[in-house]
């Protein structure tokens, strides 16, 4: 895709920016719902609802499910088990304790995450011009936080913190275990193996936690909760699709720095939706990342 006045933007780089405004929709939702139903709740819940989702999509394509080799198998369910069922139930824990503003400074860790690993996984190369458009997006995301938090303990906000930063690097990590396998499958199936497995250790970690009862108890409360269906129908269903398609198609590094436009999208949504105060800081914030994310596609 090519656009007037010297902007290119690839058809995983819109996948990307799709991505991210999902997930920071996703978020709002998620962070509604943490008022009733618990992180591991959640997981568990949109995780299923994300499950269906794929299983639906694929029904209604038509395609046949592809002969993953043992291997790729091993790879899926590890991706799975390190980005979904650990990696999402830190994020969730993380935001519980955080809330929406504060997440979203301590997932900046995931663009440089993805860098790293790039680089030693695969040796990918990013431009001088593309490091210095991420850094201006983070740059920007840093200054929309800068100001203290407000009832916040802590306790709350180390373990919260600590918690973001497990999830953003067990995500990097999970995802650019599956950069091969994407080169030759469908995004939707290895989607649907992931979640898989995510569900299914979820199932496991709330019935030896809490005990069978609370399983049925938690579907019988999280289906009845509106914002926790759209969120993972944003948040779960159509971020990953996108998601993994930005990997697909683009760099890793580039499709991370689009991804990071999330966190604007949470300051801007958490200011109309949740009644956050949008403050100059956060609007230099706004205006420095944006900056930032067209500067990677302007050659």
């Amino acid at each position: 895709m090519i656009i007037p006045m010297g902007l290119h933007v690839n058809l995983g780089e819109i996948y990307a920016i799709l991505t991210a405004l999902c997930w920071s929709s996703g978020v709002i939702f998620f962070q509604v719902s943490g008022r009733v139903l618990s992180s591991l709740q959640i997981n568990l819940l949109k995780n299923t609802i994300g499950v269906i989702g794929f299983i639906g999509f694929l029904i209604i394509q038509g395609h046949d499910f592809p002969a993953f080799n043992h291997h790729e198998y091993l790879i899926l369910i590890i991706s799975g088990i390190l980005g979904v069922a650990v990696g999402d139930l830190f994020f969730l824990a993380s935001l519980r304790r955080l809330g929406a503003g504060l997440i979203a400074i301590v997932s900046t860790t995931y663009s440089p995450s993805i860098f790293l690993l790039a680089f030693l996984m695969f040796g990918e190369v990013i431009s001088l011009q593309a490091y210095f458009g991420g850094a201006l997006v983070i740059t920007g995301i840093i200054i929309g936080f800068l100001e203290k938090p407000k009832n916040k303990r802590r306790e709350d906000i180390a373990w919260g913190v600590l918690y973001g930063f497990a999830a953003q690097a067990l995500t990097a990590f999970s995802v650019l275990l599956l950069k091969p396998i994407m080169e030759i499958h469908p995004v939707v199936p290895i989607a649907l193996v992931r979640f898989s497995t995510g569900t299914v250790l979820c199932i496991g970690f709330l019935v030896f936690s809490k005990g069978s009862s609370a399983l049925f108890e938690t579907f019988k409360q999280g289906l009845k909760h509106p914002p926790l269906i759209m969120g993972s129908i944003l948040g779960t269903f159509l971020s990953v699709i996108f998601w993994l398609a930005g990997y697909k198609y683009t760099l890793a590094g580039r499709a991370a720095i689009y991804n990071q436009l999330s966190t604007i999208f949470i300051i801007i949504m958490a200011a109309i939706f949740l009644k956050e105060a949008m403050t100059r800081k956060k609007w230099l914030a706004v205006c420095c990342a944006l900056c930032g994310a067209l500067l990677v596609s302007v050659y």
